[in-house]
């Protein structure tokens, strides 16, 4: 089979989802094929959507705030939103690369290329099965409008609040978030450990922004930096992702400190994650998600405003992670109930609970399940005899 993901950079979640999907259509025998949908229309136009998204959660996380309430009171309104007719741009490009390229089914861990699809369905034109993939714990503004075969949720519980928006039950799949093997390869939190040469009397603290160092990692980290160097049995990395200017100014702000690692991006985040005894970070769906297969103790900081915020409460509401809103107030006392093992243990098992560590797996079982159905199904219809409707 010719599988076809799309997804762009407007953070690193929604790519690292395509990922996994694509590792495990592979692993099963699929051709994939990885698109940037907006690449289509020039390499400049995908550079501007995600560098303009990335600088304004960085710079201007409220504004991003504000967008995302008015989203949510737009799509009350009977019209289609501005993002959908937005896409519409994009229609004659992506009619050209589906005419010139086959695929049997399409999977998108990303809203803006459903939109893309539904507005070239309006055309008449003929799309292969199309899935799209939730990397949030919310139906996000707009994703009703995306029209897709499937629509794959973070969790079951989720699923009432789909249907509220006008998404068929029967559309409807809680195979959860797809994660890369890496999280869920089996290897032991002593095995992780070994591997990046830790201590074994030492407890390990992972703080992380996120593919694009936001959220509030500086305000976080100086309070952890303080109480890091008043205890002899605590170490802490930190990871900047992609964001060059924070991690040099913070390898020269810490330079010396032996208590303290500041990393940029990583292809070890998994390790790390199963080595430390608590991660740290904003509520991205993505990376709470790898904490939660990994069964690490999550501490939520303040999120970008918007769907992350429902995360975070989605998350901490069953008791899989602790949601701080102010570090330099609440985050040691956190750290004093993560350490205990009693309530780390309540939090992991809540995790197992909730969180399906085989979502990409079981994605791509529905996939499977759905092109076999569309082919019973054109396969009766062509059995008709003439003059008779299917």
């Amino acid at each position: 089979m010719e599988a076809l993901i799309m997804s762009c950079s407007t953070g690193g979640g929604h790519n690292s989802a395509g990922m996994a999907l694509a590792d495990e259509l592979k692993k099963r025998g699929h051709n994939v094929t990885f698109l940037d949908p907006y690449t289509l229309a020039g390499e400049k136009v995908s550079l501007v959507i995600s560098n303009s998204y990335v600088k304004l959660v960085q710079k201007s996380p409220r504004i991003f705030g504000f967008a995302y309430f008015l989203a949510e009171k737009y799509r009350h309104l009977p019209i289609k939103s501005p993002v959908y007719r937005l896409n519409r741009r994009m229609v004659p490009h992506m009619r050209r690369y589906l005419s010139e390229n086959h695929f049997d089914f399409i999977l998108m861990p990303h809203l803006y290329p459903t939109l893309i699809l539904a507005n070239l369905r309006n055309t008449g034109f003929e799309v292969p099965p199309t899935v799209l993939i939730s990397t949030d714990y919310a139906c996000i503004p707009f994703m009703e409008e995306s029209n897709c075969d499937l629509t794959v949720t973070a969790c079951d519980l989720l699923e009432p609040q789909y249907v509220g928006y006008g998404i068929p039950r029967e559309k409807l799949r809680s195979c959860g978030i797809p994660v890369r093997a890496a999280f869920t390869d089996g290897m032991t939190r002593e095995e992780a450990r070994k591997t990046l040469g830790y201590e074994p009397e030492i407890k390990y603290l992972l703080l992380s922004g996120g593919s694009i160092g936001a959220g509030k990692l500086t305000t976080a980290l100086r309070t952890l930096v303080s109480y890091v160097s008043k205890r002899e049995d605590i170490r802490l990395t930190v990871v900047c992702g992609n964001n060059e200017k924070l991690f040099r100014r913070l390898s020269v702000k810490y330079s010396g400190n032996n208590k303290l690692v500041i990393l940029k991006s990583t292809d070890k985040m998994a390790v790390y994650m199963k080595a430390c005894d608590c991660f740290i970070g904003k509520p991205g769906g993505l990376s709470s998600t790898e904490a939660a297969v990994t069964g690490t103790p999550l501490i939520h900081l303040a999120p970008i405003p918007g769907c992350e915020t429902i995360n975070a409460a989605f998350f901490a509401g069953l008791g899989m992670s602790l949601y701080v809103r102010k570090p330099r107030r609440e985050i040691k006392s956190a750290l004093i109930r993560i350490f205990d093992e009693n309530y780390a243990k309540e939090m992991k098992n809540a995790q197992a609970k909730y969180i399906n560590r085989h979502a990409a797996s079981d994605i791509c079982d529905c996939v499977e399940e759905l092109l076999r159905q569309s082919r019973k199904t054109d396969d009766n219809t062509e059995e008709q005899p003439s003059g008779v409707q299917a």
